[in-house]
């Protein structure tokens, strides 16, 4: 199993005392099973959706059903994904391993010989694996990975243990930006008490005050109710099949909202996603942890809640159960997302996040053609040309990026602040720590950014989708104005 990094390396032996309460605390989470019987599991996933829930704080999209949820089980208040864009998250989703590990880190590649499922071990174990939808994992399932690919919601499940999952595209990137007509197909459940107004929502620092964006940001709220009442359904359907009290429900996302700067991004508003789980039979009522978890964990946590023993080569560490192991930092990467290359390591502990540019050579804004079709980023764009940005919304379109960020988002929610040249003590003292911290992983973990992508084609780890022409294609449609201003302040 992977070492998980001690902060006594970086910040000193008292660090020791402050994981072992954390641990404590976080271990009170759940109760002994008071049965022999395995738990079901149950996973939803909101797409692209950050913790925009009514009990994280949020009264901006209405969701009595998430609420609920957390309040008859666990809300976690600091879940984070190790890549803010859907197949390099879905594969450590599903393997338990960090992409940057094991080479599905390029949003999007085809992993050629993948580790194990998370699930295999499950099947194993006499799990039966209901997978709906969206196996997007930068790899192929192995045959007889899933045993089936039915709709599970209606009340199609197996007497014995299973493992159900489904995920929820209401949020998707695709339809936050939605037609009218798409949307109102979406969000067609909604009373009027749902809808948002979209000149009374705030927005991000660095997003200018245009209706288009407005739109989409209402959008993306009233979705966030659609996908609350999907939650409601499953619910529902549970209790009458008389599943609820043996049955693990897991709420979480893929990574945070489909918009500009926010997905694709190692920034909170790309990582930062809710979880939520409801477990009758060994969760708490009402329990709210602090802890940091990573999306690698769930499969981790799932196994042991099944008295399964983790495989050596996870990455994750539980955070429910007997098993349970304090981590002191989260990571995230970007790498090539789509025709467009970059390499950004990021790390986070409860309060503070170091970003590293290995390329600060390229934009922010680099063309991608998929998110040049949201209309925040024409909005963005235009506005930003006919030179209306203040500086703090020009920031995204500068020329060369700052080779190390570092935030605080106890107060900078967005990260929209880079304190990396503060003279403060103990601004510098975090810098140290966590480039340290994230250096430590890099080598770990084996990270294979620095590898070329055609390297690892060369060495049959992965597929060749460089010269099919896809992103060839792409490229051809991009703008022949610079993607950056060249005085953005």
């Amino acid at each position: 199993m992977l070492h998980h990094l001690s902060r006594r390396k970086f910040v000193g032996s008292a660090s020791a005392a402050l994981a072992a309460a954390s641990l404590a605390s976080l271990s009170t989470l759940a109760y002994a099973a008071p049965s022999q019987i395995r738990p079901n599991f149950i996973i939803l996933v909101g797409e692209d959706m950050s913790p925009d829930i009514g009990c994280y704080g949020s009264s901006l999209s209405h969701t009595p059903n998430l609420d609920k949820l957390a309040a008859q089980g666990a809300r976690f208040n600091n879940c984070f994904t190790h890549c803010g864009v859907c197949a390099p998250s879905r594969s450590g989703l599903i393997t338990g391993q960090y992409p940057t590990a094991i080479g599905t880190h390029h949003m999007r590649s085809t992993l050629l010989r993948p580790p194990p499922m998370f699930t295999h071990y499950l099947q194993q174990a006499g799990y039966q694996i209901i997978w709906t939808n969206k196996t997007d994992f930068n790899f192929d399932v192995p045959k007889g990975g899933f045993d089936s690919h039915a709709d599970w919601r209606q009340g199609d499940l197996p007497s014995g243990p299973f493992l159900a999952y489904f995920n929820i595209l209401t949020t998707h990137e695709s339809q936050v930006r939605g037609t009218p007509k798409v949307h109102a197909r979406n969000t067609v459940r909604l009373m009027p008490a749902d809808r948002q107004d979209p000149n009374a929502l705030p927005l991000p620092p660095f997003y200018p005050d245009a209706p288009e964006i407005r739109n989409d940001i209402r959008q993306y709220h009233e979705l966030c109710t659609a996908v609350d009442y999907t939650v409601g359904d499953v619910m529902e359907m549970l209790e009458k099949k008389g599943l609820a009290d043996n049955t693990v429900v897991i709420f979480t996302g893929d990574h945070g909202r489909g918009m500009p700067r926010m997905k694709r991004w190692c920034y909170d508003d790309g990582t930062h996603i809710p979880l939520i789980v409801r477990w009758p039979q060994g969760i708490k009522p009402g329990t709210v942890s602090d802890e940091l978890i990573a999306m690698v964990d769930l499969p981790a946590t799932i196994l042991s809640l099944a008295g399964i023993e983790q495989p050596a080569a996870f990455h994750g560490v539980p955070y429910l159960g007997d098993n349970v192991r304090q981590r002191p930092y989260v990571f995230a990467h970007r790498d090539r997302m789509d025709e467009a290359y970059d390499r950004i390591r990021s790390v986070r502990d409860g309060r503070y996040r170091y970003v590293r540019n290995f390329q600060p050579e390229i934009p922010y804004a680099q063309y991608i053609d998929y998110n040049e079709l949201n209309p925040i980023m024409k909005s963005w764009r235009a506005i930003g040309r006919a030179g209306k940005l203040s500086p703090a919304q020009r920031q995204f379109f500068a020329k060369v990026k700052p080779p190390e960020e570092l935030y605080d988002c106890q107060v900078d929610a967005h990260n929209a602040n880079n304190l990396i040249a503060s003279a403060d003590a103990t601004i510098q003292s975090k810098r140290v720590e966590l480039r340290g911290a994230l250096d430590h992983w890099i080598e770990e973990t084996h990270d294979l950014g620095a590898v070329p992508e055609r390297d690892l084609i060369a060495r049959g780890l992965v597929a060749d989708r460089l010269t099919t022409g896809e992103y060839a294609e792409r490229l051809k449609r991009h703008p022949k104005e610079p993607p950056y201003l060249e005085s953005p302040g």
